[in-house]
Formats: structure tokens, sequence, C-alpha cells
């Protein structure tokens, strides 16, 4: 059995909006799972087999990014990058849900083609974790080409996530039959939301939202055009749909809509994620700046911000994730204000509107990245002051 401890957290952020603050100075992994929240003293956190002196700075859940664009392996064609997703690491994202690998090159649309794709890239990142990182991929993408037993043998197949808006409709309202059958199947379907964001992708309406009902409004705030307000009003108010907030959006749309969740009460139907990489670009600190904006521009308390990234998110997609929490994956970061701020801790800097400093990221129990390489330096460094013979993985 291996453990580890985060020892001196000067505020442990729990990810749940019922209670964003947890008591307490200490988390406990073992077997990369989160034990026990509490003092350090109490939970005998010094005879962990590593320990990580947080040194006052701020510990979280890891953030997950639940709009985000895989292909195969480390490399996004769009963008022509590599080893990309190691830098959303070091932007502390912990996990990754795929919109959908629609950047393909030469896509297929046929039942065989698509189902192919998917099958790969679920298949590829289930084995393939780089920097640790769980991305969640093999969204397929709906096509009119897709019958019922086609999802049925994409779920016994172990594929679970669906997108749709990019498929061969001649109208948006065709494909209600396959949002049906993914869901039948226990697919969770993301619908792209708003004017179109790349050739031969559809725009979408609130109306067709409405009448699709899938489970989550892709960048409801625009891919990166935005949905009229009158039809964001009734999604929020006359639906239970998941509202995702991305970077890559429409910012002014984005506050429009957080506002709306906070007079409505349903801010546990808010979720974030990046929209990248795209035609936006490569954003490593794309959730987090998101989280930021929100919380400096929208009036919301940062505490509350960094749920909507994380236990939201979690729920919405059904991860042992998100949360800081007992039983939960022991995906952490700990942050704090970055240096320079005129700020003194984590969540004054991001209700600021400064980007936090991130210290160290833990994912499975595992450190994977020591002092970020994509945010400026934390005010207080974290340290591992405590470790197993075996070496510290590269950052």
């Amino acid at each position: 059995m291996s453990s580890l401890a985060v020892v001196n957290a000067g505020l442990i952020a729990s990810g749940d909006l019922a209670r964003p603050v947890l008591e307490g100075n200490c988390v406990l992994v073992e077997d990369g799972k989160i034990s026990e929240i509490g003092d350090a003293t109490r939970l005998n956190a010094r005879d962990a087999d590593t320990v990580i002196d947080a040194a006052g700075s701020a510990v979280m859940p890891g953030l997950i990014d639940s709009h985000f664009h895989v292909v195969i392996g480390d490399y996004q064609p769009r963008q022509k990058v590599v080893d990309f997703i190691d830098s959303y690491v070091h932007g502390g994202v912990t996990s990754m849900i795929s919109a959908g690998e629609i950047h393909t090159p030469g896509r297929p649309q046929d039942a065989v083609g698509v189902k192919a794709l998917a099958i790969t890239a679920q298949r590829s990142f289930s084995a393939f974790h780089p920097t640790g990182a769980k991305v969640h991929a093999g969204a397929v993408v709906l096509e009119p080409t897709l019958s019922e037993n086609d999802f049925d043998e994409l779920a016994r197949a172990g594929v679970w996530l669906a997108k749709y808006g990019f498929g061969a409709y001649d109208d948006p309202y065709d494909g209600a039959p396959q949002i049906k059958w993914a869901q039948q199947y226990g697919l969770k379907v993301m619908c792209h939301s708003g004017g179109s964001s790349i050739p031969g992708s559809t725009p979408i309406s609130a109306d067709h939202l409405m009448a699709l009902k899938p489970d989550v409004c892709g960048h409801v705030n625009g891919g990166p055009t935005a949905l009229e307000d009158e039809g964001l009003r009734r999604l929020v108010a006359e639906t239970d749909l998941y509202l995702q907030l991305v970077q890559a959006g429409n910012l002014r749309s984005s506050l429009f809509i957080l506002g709306l969740a906070q007079e409505q009460g349903i801010m546990e139907r808010v979720v974030i994620g990046s929209d990248t990489p795209t035609g936006t670009g490569v954003m490593p600190l794309g959730v987090i700046k998101t989280l930021t904006e929100l919380s400096s521009l929208g009036g919301i308390p940062a505490a509350t911000a960094l749920c909507l990234a994380t236990g939201n998110n979690a729920r919405a997609w059904g991860l042992n994730a998100g949360f800081i929490a007992p039983g939960k994956d022991a995906d952490l970061v700990i942050a704090d204000a970055p240096h320079g701020s005129t700020r003194g801790d984590l969540f004054s800097a991001m209700e600021n509107g400064d980007v936090p400093g991130i210290g160290i990221v833990i994912i499975d129990g595992v450190i994977r990245v020591i002092r970020s390489r994509n945010t400026p330096p934390p005010q207080r460094m974290p340290r591992v002051v405590k470790q197993p013979a075996q070496e510290l993985p590269s950052s």
C-alpha cells in the first residue's frame, strides 16, 4: 500500500458547491484514492510514504476540461502541435473529456468508419496517459448512417461519449433518433450549441437543444458564436440540461448565463471546458483562466467557481474525480496567488482576476508536476519533504 500526505495547507477546496471549503490542513491519500481530510497531527500524516508541505498554499481538486479536442495520441492536426496534453496538466487539468475526434483528417461518415474511429480513440487513451492525464476519448460523432444496433455495439465496446452537431444531417432536428439511441445505451451526449465553428458543423439554436434534449449543451456561450439571449433564458428556466461555458466562446454570453444561473438557483448545472485545441489555439490555462474570469467579472466567490470545473463536471459525466472527499481519485492541485499579485491567497487572487500559480499537480496519488512551466510561480511554493527512494517524475 502506497500513501501520500499533503500537510500545512492554507485551505482545502472541496469541489462541492454545497460545501466549497473543508476544515483541516491535510489531505491523506492511500493507493491513489483520498482516504481522509483533517488535521495533519491527528491523521499521523508524517508517517505517509510521500509527504508534501503545501507551505500555506491551497489544495484543490484537479481540474476537469469537459470540452477537449483530441484526435489520436498527443498530436492535434488542426493546430499541428505535439505534447499539448502534457501542457494542460501543467495548467492544473488532470482529466479531459473528448468533444469528439472531429479534427481527424478525412474523418469517416459511414457507420463502420464512425464506429471504428470512436472505438480506436477510446481504446488508445484508455492505455495512454501523458503525464498521467486521464483522457476520456472516443466520443462518437453522430451521423445519420448510425442505426440503433450500432449504439449497442459501441456501448459494448466501451464507448460512452457522443457528440452531435457535425454529422451529415440536412436539418439539426433530424438527429433526434441517434441522440435518443445513444442515451438509451448509456452514452453521454454533448450537443454543439450556437453558430458554426468549423466547416462541417451546423448552427444549433436553443429551440433545437430543447427539442433534441442532449445531456450537455456544449459551449452554450458560443463555440465561438453565442446563442441569442432569449434562447439562453429558456434553456436555463425551462430545461434541466447541463450548460457548458468555455474559454473559446463568448465572454459576454458566459457572464450572462452565469447571472441567469445564479438568479434561477441552478449553479449545479453549469460546467466548464476550454473548447481547445481548436481554431482558437492551444490554451493550457484555458480552464483556470475561465474560472478566474467568472469569479473576477461574474461576481461569484472563487471557491464556487472552482466547483464548476471540478465537482460539477464530475457529476455531469459520472467521474470518480473532481472532489476532495474519501474514496475519490487523488487528483490534486496545490496552488496559490501568483508571485507579484497584490492579493495574498488563491481565492482573493482569482477574485482579483489573477491566474493562480500552480506548484504541484498530483494524479491518482502520484506527483506529476512540480512547479508548472505555464503559470506564474506561486507566492508560496510547496515542497516534497519526504519521498520513497524512486525518482520523482520530471516536470
